[in-house]
Order: C-alpha cells, then structure tokens, then sequence
C-alpha cells in the first residue's frame, strides 16, 4: 500500500548525531520551518550541538540574514534528544554520525525499530555503501543517501545516492527535502566515495604525499593550490576543516572498495591521525589551532 506521505514534506525531521553535521543539518532544517528532533545519546555532545545552533545562528542575526525573532524561533524548533524512542514521531530521519559502516548499520537497525514504517531513513555518509547499510534495515527500498556539505547551512550542495534497492518514491522524497532546505542536488550511483570524495580526497591525500615527500611547506601547497586552481582554500586547510580522521576513513572506504595503489593512505595522514591531530576540531591537524 502507498504510503501517505508520497511526495509529502516531513512534518517532523529526526537527526542523530549532534555533531558539527548533524547539527548544522538540525539548524538548515529549523531555518526552514521544519520541526527537528536531534538526538545525541552523550548528552556533552548534545549540549555542544545545541549551543554551536545558537552560536552560528547569531552569526546570521549580526549579518543581517536573520532577525533575533526568528533566530529564537529556529531554536525552538529543535528538541534535543537522547534517546531514538522519540523518533516514532519522524517522518524523515537523517543519519549524521561519524564515518563508520558498523556504527551506521546498529543505528540503522535501531532506527528500523522505532520508526515508522512509512518513514523513509537516509545516511549523511561521505563515502560508505548506501546498499550496505540500508541491509541493516527491514526497508532497503526506503533507505537513501543524503550527503550535505560542511557547513550544512551555508553550502549549497545535497549529493543523493540510491542505493541497489531505493526506490524512486524514496528517491524522489529525498530530492524534494533537499530542494526544500534550498540546495541544489547532484545524484550519484552507489560507488565508494559517490562524485566528492572520489575525486576530492585523492587530491588531498596526494596533497599530504608532496608534504610528507618534502617538495613544498605546508603553506606552500595551500598558497599553489588557493591561488593556482582558483579554490576557496587549500586542501591542507581543508583537510584540517573536514577532519584528518574522516579524510582516512574515506580514502580507507575508497582504497578498499576500489582496491587501486592509487587510493592508499598517505602515511603520514595517518601518522596524524594516529596522535590525535585531527584538525580542528582537536586544535591540531597539519596546522595548529587556538
């Protein structure tokens, strides 16, 4: 039987993880009108999530894109979570954990449970199998992926992934959300690390390959690469941005799935990762951070 809510909006959007994603997906959400249930279940995280929303939603209020009014109504339209339990009431759910297949699938299967079976589930996955982790579920045919770019409020870009079994009405749900948040959408097949990544964070592994080899300073490579090819930042800076732990969880993703010598890890990405010099969000990556 269809579902009644084909083609429908959510009227309830659930986010799990109240990290910098999951967060920012939360706030684009509620600067749209949505309703958004964020769950977290370390209540710190959740803590932090919530008060990163306040945080960048006063950066829109001081450069006149919001009024305080609406400001504080956007906050009020999210209710932060620590259990799934309340996601019984979601229409629409998107997964904004960390980059880890296993991780994805246990929360899929526990959102499997306490779901709805009309709801329809979609992964923030970078780079992980859309057809993977939709298996962990009951309804593959409703599992979608939904990759939003970092800083979900600001970026402009949805990358949707089907899966082997998504179907078109899933498809086309996720499609009409993002649109709905004012993105624009690229569609991609299920393949490790979908069209940004895959051609992304070669270039940022090759990237740690001319640091590590000694051919430029840090600085250099991001001044060459800024100015050269015309981008926002380097990718040295960006991979600090993004986080040097996720970019080797999604050359590891690519390496695997892929299986060619050119997708290996920089070894010293790696080195990074393994002292704890994630980026940023650590106040260490390949630059250092107040």
């Amino acid at each position: 039987m269809a579902s009644k809510l084909v083609g429908a909006l959510p009227k309830v959007l659930g986010v799990v993880g109240a990290g910098q994603m999951g967060s920012g997906i939360a706030q684009l959400a509620a600067m749209n009108g949505f309703r958004v249930l964020l769950q977290d279940a370390n209540s710190d995280a959740l803590g932090r999530g919530m008060e990163g929303v306040s945080k960048s939603l006063s950066r829109f209020v001081k450069k006149g894109a919001l009024t305080e009014e609406k400001a504080k109504d956007c906050v009020g339209l999210i209710t932060p979570v620590r259990e799934l339990a309340p996601f019984e009431e979601a229409d629409f759910v998107v997964e904004a954990v960390s980059e880890s297949e296993d991780l994805k699938r246990s929360i899929f299967g526990a959102l499997d449970e306490v779901t709805r079976p009309e709801a329809i589930l979609a992964s923030n996955t970078s780079s992980i199998s859309i057809t993977r982790i939709a298996m962990a579920t009951s309804r593959p045919h409703q599992v979608v992926g939904m990759h939003f770019m970092n800083p979900p409020p600001i970026m402009k870009l949805v990358e949707l992934i089907k899966g082997m079994q998504t179907s078109e009405e899933a498809f086309a749900r996720a499609e009409g959300l993002a649109e709905a948040l004012g993105k624009t959408v690229c569609r991609s097949e299920d393949r490790p690390g979908f069209i940004v990544n895959r051609v992304l964070m070669p270039m940022i592994n090759e990237a740690f390959y001319t640091l590590m080899e000694g051919v430029a300073t840090a600085e250099d490579i991001d001044v060459g690469m800024k100015l050269g090819t015309n981008q926002p930042m380097g990718p040295l800076t960006l991979a600090d941005f993004i986080g040097l732990d996720t970019c080797l969880a999604i050359m590891r993703v690519l390496h695997d799935g892929l299986g060619d010598t050119k997708y290996r890890p920089c070894p010293l990405l790696v080195q990074y990762v393994d002292a704890g010099w994630h980026g940023r969000k650590t106040g260490r990556g390949v630059y250092q951070y107040q």
